[in-house]
C-alpha cells in the first residue's frame, strides 16, 4: 500500500485515502485524476472493502480497462476483476439484463446503434406517410435522444408545450407520434438504443423500489468519472444509487464541460455542494504534463467565464515556449503553414509522427489540412472518421449475429433477410411487415406462423423464407455450444456472405474480404483472451462489447504513428507534444450561433481551453484572413479568444493585426479573481455586437498592375500569402508567373487571373 502512496501529493494522497462521505475532486487539465480514482479504488480494496460492493462508471470502456489493469497491479488482477467498473451503458446494459423480466424485455435484448435507430425511424416516416424530406431521420432521433436523456416518455413529450411548439417551428409537428411509435417498435423488438439503457434504468429503479433497494445495498461506494460529462439521466440514476450510504466521490473539472450538445449538464458538477451539503472539496491543482508557459495561458483563458468553481491550476515544469500565434492569408495557406512546420520540427526535434495534433473547431476544416498533409507526403489519420465497425459488409455480418442471438430484432432481420440475394423483395417484405404491424408481433413471429400462407405470397417465396428461417435456426441452435470464434465463423460462411464477396474481383472487393478477415480475427483473439481470464466467449458477449465500442476503443496499431486531426471535442482526454489549434477566427471559433449567450460562448471558451491544455511542449494557435464559405471567399477575423490570452504568454506578431482585426479580451474577468501581475495587453481587436465573423474589414486585399511583373520581385498573394518570383512566361493574354511562396510552396499562376500585390 505504501508503494503507490508514495508517488502521490498531498492534495492526491488526500483524495486517495478519505474515502467516507460524499467527495468531489475538482481534476485540473493533466493533473493526474485517473491516478487518483484508480488509487482510490485500491486503497478501499486494501482496507478490506469487497470488490463487487463497489461502482465505478467511467465514459470510455478505454479509460475502465486501463483503471483496472492499474488497480489489479496493486491488489491482484482476480481481486479487480470483480469490480463493478465499466461505461455507464455498459454496468447499467448489465443490470437491465438482470433484471430484464420486471420490463417485459428478454435478457439477450439487441442495442440498437444509430444507424439501426435510423433505418428504424425511416420505416415510421414511411409508414406514416409523412415528408421523408421534413423528417429526416437523424434530426427525428436528435429530438428523440434529447427527450430520453431528460426522461421524457412519449406520453410526457405529447404535453410537452415547449419540445411540441419547437417540432412544429421546425416542420416536424408529429415527432411525438413518431417517438411513440419507435418506442413500440424497439420494445416488439426486443432492442433498446443506447439512450433507453438510461431511461430504462431510471424507470426500473422508479417503478420497482425493491430493486433500486438491492443495488442500494450492494455499491457501498460509487465512483464517477468526468462528472462534468453526466447528462440528467445519468445524475439520476447516481444519485439514487448513492442515497444509503453517500460514499459518492465524482471527479471532473468544471473548466472542461463541452458537451452540451449531448445533453451533459454542467450544473451537475456546480451544483454537487447543494446535493451533499456534507461534502469534502479535493482540488488537484498541479498540472503535470504541459509547460508552464501552456497552464499560465490556459488559466488566463478560463478566468473569463463566470460560472465556475475556482481553482489555481500550476506547473512544475520548464518554463516551455510561448503559446505561437500564426496569421495565414487564407485557409489554404493556413494548410501549408502548419504542414511545414511540423515537417520542419520534425526534423529540428527529432520527433515521431504521432507527437503532432491538429485539432479544428468542425470537422469540414480537415479537408484543407489533408490535401496539404498529401502534398507534403506526411502520414496523418483522421480521429473519429469511419468507424470499422460501420463498414457495410461488417454491418451485414453483425447483423446475423445479432438476428441468431435475438431473432426478435428486426432492423438486423430487414438488413439481411435478402442478403446475398435469395430472391426476396420489396412486395413480399411490404406483406410481412403489414402482417406484422396488424397482429402487432414482430417479424420473426410472422415468418414462423403456419399462417404465413394466407398473406399472399407464392409457393416459391415462401420456401425462400422458411430456408432462411431454417438458416438462423440453425444458427441460433449452436450458440450455446460454440465458442464466438466458431459460430462466427460458422455463420460468415454458411450465410453465403464469404461467397459473395469473393464474387468481386474489384479491389473494392478484395477490401471487403480483408475487412470479413480482420472482424474474425477480432473475434477470435476476444475468444481466446477471454476464455484465458474465465470469462464467458460466447456470441452474445461479444456482440456487447462491439455494441458500447467508442472511437477511443477502435485505435489500431498501426495507425498510432501518425500526425493526428481531429476536432476539439474528440481530443479530449489525450495529449500531444505539439498541439495546432487551427481557424481560430470569429465566426468559426466561437461558432456563429455560439454567441447569442453568454452561456453558450463560455462552453466555446472552455472548449478552446481544452484545446490548449492537450499540449505539453508547443502550443501553436493559427488564423486565417479568409476562406471560402458556401463558394464564395469571406474575410475573417482572428478570434476574441486570443485576446482573452494574457500577452505575457504569447508570441504574437503585433503587426499581424491591423485595422479591426487587433485582438482584445471579450469578457471582463469574473468578480472575486485576481488582477493579471502582467503588463496589459498591447494588442486590442474590436467586435461587432453579433459576433459575426463574415463581415469584411476596412483594409481589403487590394491587388497590383501586374504588367510590369519580373523575375525577382516579391509579391503578395491573396490566399498564398508572401512570396518571390521566379520566373516569367508566355504571351498575353496568357502571361504566366512562377512564384515561390514562402508557405504554399511553387505555384505557376496565369496573370490575367491571379491577383497579385507587388511589395518592390
Amino acid at each position: 500500500m505504501q508503494d503507490y502512496l508514495e508517488g502521490l501529493n498531498d492534495a492526491q494522497r488526500s483524495a486517495v485515502v478519505e474515502t467516507e462521505g460524499p467527495s468531489l475532486v475538482i481534476a485540473g487539465a493533466g493533473s493526474g485524476k485517473t491516478r487518483v480514482l484508480t488509487f482510490r479504488i485500491a486503497h478501499l480494496l486494501q482496507q478490506g472493502v469487497k470488490p463487487y460492493r463497489v461502482l465505478a462508471l467511467t465514459f470510455t470502456n478505454k479509460a475502465a480497462r486501463e483503471m483496472k489493469e492499474r488497480i489489479g497491479s496493486v491488489v491482484g488482477q482476480g481481486i479487480a476483476g470483480s469490480l463493478w467498473m465499466g461505461t455507464f451503458h455498459s454496468i447499467f446494459a448489465r443490470i437491465l439484463r438482470f433484471e430484464s423480466k420486471h420490463l417485459g424485455y428478454p435478457s439477450s435484448f439487441t442495442i440498437y446503434d444509430t444507424q439501426d435507430s435510423k433505418n428504424l425511424i425511416k420505416s415510421i416516416v414511411k409508414r406514416m406517410k409523412l415528408n421523408e424530406k421534413a423528417y429526416k431521420p437523424g434530426s427525428v432521433l436528435s429530438r428523440i435522444s434529447a427527450a430520453k436523456n431528460d426522461l421524457v416518455t412519449p406520453v410526457v413529450y405529447a404535453r410537452d408545450v415547449n419540445r411540441t411548439a419547437h417540432d412544429k417551428a421546425s416542420q416536424m409537428p408529429m415527432i411525438y407520434e413518431i417517438y411513440a411509435q419507435y418506442m413500440k417498435e424497439c420494445y416488439k423488438s426486443g432492442a433498446m438504443d443506447f439512450d433507453d439503457l438510461l431511461l430504462n434504468t431510471n424507470i426500473l429503479f422508479r417503478d420497482f423500489p425493491d430493486v433500486l433497494k438491492k443495488y442500494q445495498d450492494q455499491f457501498d461506494y460509487v465512483m464517477v468519472d468526468e462528472y462534468q460529462d453526466t447528462n440528467y439521466s445519468q445524475y439520476l440514476i447516481i444519485k439514487k444509487l448513492a442515497e444509503k450510504h453517500q460514499n459518492i466521490c465524482v471527479v471532473g473539472d468544471d473548466a472542461q464541460s463541452i458537451y452540451s450538445f449531448r445533453g451533459a449538464k454542467i450544473e451537475n458538477i456546480l451544483n454537487f455542494r447543494n446535493d451533499y451539503p456534507g461534502y469534502k472539496l479535493f482540488k488537484l491543482e498541479q498540472n503535470y504534463r504541459s509547460s508552464q508557459n501552456i497552464v499560465n495561458a490556459a488559466n488566463s483563458i478560463i478566468a473569463k467565464n463566470k460560472g465556475q468553481i475556482q481553482k489555481n491550476v500550476f506547473s512544475a515544469n520548464d518554463e516551455g515556449s510561448r503559446v505561437r500565434v500564426l496569421k495565414a492569408y487564407s485557409d489554404v495557406e493556413e494548410g501549408f503553414l502548419i504542414t511545414n512546420d511540423i515537417f520542419e520540427r520534425r526534423m529540428k526535434e527529432h520527433c515521431e509522427y504521432k507527437d503532432f495534433a491538429i485539432l479544428y473547431r468542425t470537422n469540414a476544416q480537415s479537408r484543407v489540412f489533408e490535401e496539404a498533409l498529401r502534398k507534403k507526403n506526411l502520414p496523418y489519420k483522421i480521429y473519429g472518421g469511419l468507424s470499422f465497425y460501420q463498414r457495410k459488409e461488417i454491418k451485414d455480418l453483425l447483423a446475423y449475429f445479432r438476428l441468431t442471438i435475438n431473432p426478435a430484432d428486426q432492423e438486423a432481420l430487414k438488413r439481411v433477410i435478402n442478403y446475398p440475394a435469395r430472391g426476396i423483395g420489396k412486395t413480399t417484405m411490404d406483406k410481412l411487415t403489414a402482417a406484422a404491424d396488424n397482429s402487432d408481433k414482430s417479424l420473426w413471429n410472422v415468418l414462423i406462423n403456419p399462417n404465413i400462407t394466407q398473406l399472399g405470397i407464392n409457393a416459391g417465396t415462401q420456401k425462400k423464407l422458411a430456408g432462411f428461417v431454417a438458416l438462423i435456426a440453425q444458427f441460433k441452435a449452436q450458440l450455446e455450444n460454440l465458442s464466438a470464434y466458431e459460430l462466427a465463423a460458422e455463420i460468415a460462411s454458411a450465410s453465403g456472405i464469404m461467397k459473395d464477396l469473393h464474387n468481386d474481383k474489384s479491389i473494392e472487393g478484395q477490401g471487403r474480404i480483408d475487412n470479413i478477415d480482420e472482424l474474425l480475427n477480432g473475434i477470435k483473439e476476444f475468444t481466446e483472451t477471454r476464455q484465458e481470464e474465465g470469462e464467458a466467449a460466447q456470441l452474445v458477449n461479444f456482440l456487447e462489447d462491439v455494441a458500447l465500442l467508442t472511437d477511443q476503443d477502435n485505435d489500431k496499431a498501426d495507425d498510432i504513428n501518425k500526425v493526428t486531426l481531429m476536432t476539439i471535442h474528440s481530443a479530449k482526454g489525450l495529449e500531444f507534444k505539439n498541439v495546432y489549434i487551427v481557424g481560430v477566427e470569429e465566426g468559426l471559433f466561437p461558432a456563429t450561433q455560439s454567441t447569442d449567450s453568454e452561456k453558450n460562448l463560455e462552453e466555446e471558451r472552455r472548449l478552446f481551453y481544452v484545446a490548449v491544455t492537450r499540449a505539453e511542449t508547443n502550443a501553436t494557435i493559427s488564423f486565417a484572413r479568409s476562406r471560402y464559405k458556401y463558394g464564395e471567399l469571406t474575410y475573417s477575423r482572428p478570434s476574441r479568444f486570443i485576446g482573452d490570452i494574457d500577452q505575457a504568454f504569447l508570441d504574437i506578431n503585433p503587426e499581424d493585426f491591423v485595422g479591426n482585426e487587433r485582438p482584445q479580451p471579450s469578457f471582463r474577468k469574473p468578480l472575486g479573481s485576481q488582477p493579471s501581475p502582467t503588463l496589459k495587453p498591447r494588442i486590442r481587436m474590436n467586435y461587432t455586437s453579433s459576433g459575426a465573423g463574415a463581415e469584411k474589414p476596412k483594409l481589403k486585399f487590394q491587388s497590383s498592375n501586374t504588367n510590369g511583373l519580373q523575375a525577382g520581385m516579391k509579391v503578395e498573394h491573396e490566399r498564398f500569402g508572401v512570396g518571390e518570383v521566379i520566373s516569367i512566361e508566355g504571351v498575353e493574354p496568357n502571361v504566366k508567373a512562377t512564384v515561390r511562396f514562402v508557405n504554399a510552396g511553387q505555384k505557376q499562376l496565369l496573370l490575367k487571373f491571379a491577383k497579385l500585390k507587388i511589395l518592390n
